[in-house]
């Protein structure tokens, strides 16, 4: 018989990452990693990925894959996942996977529409024009061709937007049109067995406070600090985790290390808050 697909979702600092390693040795499973910052190969430390004695412990896929200028992308996640869930099953293992990307996981068990990889090329000539039309014109360029896409944005931020314009750039077609197309999800859903990790809120947030401050004793200011030496940071993909912005401020004098911590306690909250209120509403 197959193996069930095992998902383990959550807020972050809910205890996911623990109970997947112990599910994972108990059942002889492979650990597919479902969070989007813990793609990232630098800043393990703030990222709170499994620590390298962790990830001897069982196999862990899916961590570490990009470099601190890539994005993270729903469609490239989900076919490395499948690609990782398939050989698990085929080998006997059990897939555990494990994350707070509501996204990912909603992509997972549902599917998406199947939209081609955009060319770097493309992406700078969209961010190119971006520049050179400024906002408002590049939102009426855009309109001429997608304007199912405006129908259901709601927030009209500089990521969606080039988004939507390099794939109509690369593809000849609008991101409405693609994401019209049939979507078919890889697996039915009883090859599932789902798992949401809920904690009471202040017992989250207490969790959340008290993991950053851990992060700085284990040397996050540090590993924010190597990487500004080696890739010039600010970068569009992993300056995007919650603590580096904040960091950088410390380091450049702009700000205490208490004030920066607390800072990113603060948004390390809202953003559990978030996701929990995403899965109560998307998965429960």
């Amino acid at each position: 018989m197959t193996a069930k697909i095992h998902i383990i979702a959550g807020a972050t600092a809910s205890g996911k990452s623990a109970i997947a390693l112990e599910r994972a040795q108990k059942t002889g499973g492979v650990i597919i990693n479902a969070d989007s910052q813990q793609l990232f190969r630098d800043l393990p430390i703030l990222t709170a990925r499994p620590t390298p004695e962790e990830e001897a412990l069982v196999p862990h896929k899916l961590y570490g894959m990009l470099n601190a200028d890539e994005s993270p992308s729903v469609g490239k996640w989900l076919r490395f996942a499948k690609m990782e869930i398939d050989w698990a099953r085929s080998n006997g293992q059990v897939p555990i996977v494990v994350g707070g990307t509501g996204l990912y996981i909603k992509a997972l068990m549902e599917g998406i529409a199947e939209i081609p990889e955009i060319d770097a090329l493309v992406r700078r000539q969209s961010d190119n024009d971006y520049a050179a039309m400024g906002k408002d014109a590049f939102m009426e360029r855009l309109r001429a061709v997608d304007p199912q896409f405006f129908e259901r944005l709601r927030v009209y931020d500089r990521q969606r937007l080039l988004r939507a314009y390099e794939v109509w750039l690369g593809t000849g077609k609008s991101l409405s049109w693609w994401q019209a197309r049939e979507v078919k999800p890889a697996y039915s859903m009883d090859n599932f067995a789902i798992e949401i990790i809920s904690l009471p809120r202040e017992v989250l947030y207490a969790r959340c406070d008290k993991r950053f401050e851990k992060m700085i004793e284990m040397g996050a200011v540090e590993e924010v600090r190597e990487l500004i030496v080696s890739c010039q940071l600010p970068v569009t993909g992993i300056a995007k985790i919650i603590g580096v912005r904040e960091i950088i401020d410390y380091i450049q004098g702009n700000s205490s290390l208490e004030a920066a911590t607390l800072k990113a306690q603060q948004m390390t909250r809202n953003f559990a808050k978030r996701q929990m209120t995403w899965f109560r509403n998307q998965l429960s």
